[in-house]
């Protein structure tokens, strides 16, 4: 029997007001299935999580989570945001964090037994490994320990899929193989699908299943070998694009402003300016 897709989406079509951001997006994402999502600022990537969330409707087709429509509050999902700094004179510890996944102030779940939620809060901060500064404040941690722990708060709740908005933005190339490689340690052990926005997919890269590349309305769903090439980019951009591996790295060299080749490090990024999609 074939397992129910963690994530479904049936025809989904997603505009605000005139502007189309997608239409006629059929994928099902299976349990344990890690998706990477990718595009230039303004594709959809962040608005695609919204709709997942609840937060925004699609304007037509149909999204389930778990075999349930979408709906805000699921317990099904746990959400792992960008890391942001935080003011180091915040009274709040690293476990407090945690806690706020527990105590429903995100997701829903509910009040729990001070004992039982205690342990809920401890299971997931081992989990990502942050026993030895969950105590801490979290103004005082470092971005890749903050982020830890934003990965344990999205776990407190047993999540069925994994929605990770830009998770190693701002991260250093050492802790961006950490978070990545605790999403990926947690889908395998527990068959948590995965979508994963990100504008570099070199960290994720021997990761990802499938990839979901969002342009100007336009997407194709595929392996990275599949969708990663110079012809279905340049499908996608409308423009001519290169796409050349370097040292197990993928390097993008787009022409005129679509897109933007890096130097250096040779990650792969879709477009120049590296902002958050607010679209």
């Amino acid at each position: 029997m074939t397992a129910t897709p963690t994530v479904a989406l049936q025809g989904a079509e997603l505009s605000y007001g005139p502007r189309t951001l997608w239409s006629g997006l059929d994928l099902d994402v299976a349990p344990g299935e890690f998706v990477a999502v990718l595009g230039p600022n303004g594709s959809g990537k962040t608005s695609l999580l919204k709709m997942l969330l609840g937060q925004v409707p699609l304007t037509s087709g149909t999204a389930r989570i778990a075999g349930e429509p979408v709906r805000a509050g699921n317990p099904h999902i746990g959400y792992i945001p960008q890391q942001k700094t935080m003011d180091e004179g915040l009274p709040l510890r690293g476990r407090d964090l945690v806690g706020l996944g527990v105590d429903g102030h995100r997701w829903g779940l509910g009040f729990r037994g001070r004992r039982a939620r205690n342990a809920i809060i401890d299971a997931a901060i081992a989990e990502v490994g942050a026993q030895s500064y969950a105590g801490a404040p979290i103004g005082a941690l470092s971005g890749g320990e903050q982020q830890r722990l934003r990965v344990a708060q999205a776990l407190v709740g047993d999540p069925s899929v994994l929605l990770c908005d830009e998770p190693l933005l701002s991260l250093d190339l050492a802790n961006q193989r950490r978070v990545a490689d605790l999403i990926d340690a947690r889908r395998r052990s527990h068959d948590t699908a995965v979508l994963f926005v990100t504008h570099e997919i070199n960290p994720i890269l021997p990761l990802v299943d499938r990839v979901l590349y969002l342009v100007d309305g336009r997407f194709r769903i595929g392996t990275a070998a599949e969708v990663m090439t110079s012809a279905v980019l340049s499908e996608l951009y409308r423009t001519e694009v290169e796409v050349l591996r370097v040292r197990d790295r993928l390097v993008v060299v787009g022409t005129g402003d679509a897109i933007d080749a890096l130097g250096g490090a040779g990650e792969l990024s879709t477009d120049c300016a590296h902002h958050e999609d607010h679209a």
